[in-house]
Formats: structure tokens, C-alpha cells, sequence
């Protein structure tokens, strides 16, 4: 991939599948950069949550081309005043909104940098930048188009103090599987994961419990993920976006 010359965009939205945003977004990045191949990510990241989305992007980077570009679209405060950013982390870029949601990468490998984007030259609607600001502004820089860029201090970013982990549920798949902001632990002892009163004991895959019990177990992204086997976690065990877990 990193050797293909296609310059790759990689979507990161709450927009869900449905609906005219994604092609509008695809529209305009294309607009500027025909040339460009869109990958969407996720359609489904958290909505109206960018610090739970936030981590779930940074957990996903490791998989993405060397020199990817990712436009990231969880933005509650679309037409306020958070600035739109193009963050980058080692040879990976990222544009989208100054509101957390860029904040996680700031922990990964590599040297971090961070500018604030100019709007001037955009069209800018009240309630839809990811087509007015974010994706042009990708196609540009593909492009080679010049962005109006202001350098930022890293710890001015909104999110730049949270942590490394975060000890909650950060995204609920189709199945009700409930994946963490957690990375499992490094010491010799299988840890329960405390989920509201209960405590949930450690598995290697689904195969490895009852059918409908429930266990933790590291998911393909690397990181803690609570489920059912052939069951529904988030229903069995309350789950829901931001619901807390612990190490027991």
C-alpha cells in the first residue's frame, strides 16, 4: 500500500452509512484531488463523543498506511468556535476539529506537530465542515495546493491531558461487543475486569466460554474488549458509551 502512488484518505465519521454526507464528503475532497482513493474507516465512530472516538482512532493507526491521510468527523460543535486542525504524527496526517478528537494521537510513536487551518478560501456552512473544510482541505494538501496553516503548541489542543488509557466502554459494535479504552496488563496474573458490580474473568477468544457468558478478552485492535459468547454484552451487562470499567 504504502509503495501504491494513489494518495489514500481514510473517512473517520459518526455519520453513519445512510444518508448523502459521506458522498458529499468524497465530492468535495475529489473536487481538489481526483486522483485520490477514499477508505472508509468508520462510519459509526461514537456519536456526538469525540473523546471516546478519539481513542478508538489512535487504536486504529497502527493498521493505516505509513503516509496516510485521515479526515476525522466527530464534531458536536460544528460552526462554534473550535478550530479545525492538521495534526501529524510521525509521516500520518489528520484533519478535523479541535475538540479532542485529534487529542490520543499525540501519544503515539513518533514526532507529533500540530497546526490550526486558515478558513479563508473555504465556503463554510453552520452545520457541515467535514464537506466545506475538512475534506477540501485534505484534497489540497494532496493536491499541493497551499493551506493556511498556523503552528500550535501540542499542549494547547483540547484533550492533550487525558490519558494514555481510558478506563471506559469507547465503542459498541453491531454484535454488542464493547471495546475499551484499555490496553490489557503486562503482568504474569490473569486480571478480572470489574463491569459494574460484576467482575469478568479473562478469555482468549469466544470458542474458550459458555455460550451467553460473559468475559474480556484483547480484541484485534489491541486493546481490552468486553463480550458475550453468541450474546450481547452491552444488554446483559447495562453497556453503553463512556460506562466505566476497572481492573478487579
Amino acid at each position: 500500500m504504502d509503495n501504491d502512488t494513489t494518495p489514500i484518505v481514510h473517512f473517520f465519521t459518526d455519520f453513519g452509512a445512510g444518508g448523502p454526507y459521506l458522498g458529499l464528503m468524497e465530492t468535495a475532497l475529489l473536487a481538489q484531488c481526483p486522483s485520490a482513493r477514499v477508505v472508509n474507516l468508520a462510519a459509526d465512530a461514537p456519536a456526538f463523543s469525540p473523546r471516546h472516538a478519539g481513542y478508538l482512532l489512535a487504536a486504529m493507526v497502527p493498521w493505516m498506511a505509513r503516509s496516510a491521510l485521515v479526515v476525522a468527523v466527530v464534531d458536536p460543535g460544528v460552526g462554534g468556535p473550535r478550530r479545525p486542525l492538521l495534526v501529524q504524527a510521525g509521516a500520518r496526517r489528520f484533519i478535523g476539529p479541535d475538540n479532542g478528537l485529534l487529542a490520543p494521537l499525540c501519544h503515539g510513536e513518533g514526532p507529533v506537530q500540530a497546526w490550526a487551518i486558515g478558513t479563508s478560501g473555504f465556503q463554510l456552512s453552520a452545520s457541515f465542515h467535514g464537506r466545506d473544510l475538512f475534506a477540501p482541505a485534505a484534497g489540497r494538501l494532496l493536491s499541493g495546493r497551499p493551506l493556511e496553516l498556523e503552528p500550535l503548541p501540542l499542549e494547547s489542543l483540547t484533550g492533550y491531558q487525558w490519558p494514555e488509557e481510558l478506563p471506559e466502554v469507547i465503542y459498541l459494535d453491531q454484535y454488542g461487543n464493547a471495546m475499551t479504552g484499555l490496553r490489557p496488563p503486562t503482568g504474569p496474573e490473569e486480571q478480572p475486569l470489574r463491569v459494574g458490580d460484576r467482575l469478568i474473568a479473562r478469555a482468549g477468544t469466544f470458542s474458550e466460554v459458555a455460550r451467553g457468558e460473559p468475559f474480556w478478552y484483547v480484541n484485534s485492535l489491541g486493546l481490552v474488549e468486553v463480550a458475550v459468547n453468541q450474546g450481547r454484552a452491552d444488554h446483559l451487562l447495562r453497556l453503553a458509551v463512556g460506562s466505566p470499567v476497572s481492573w478487579g
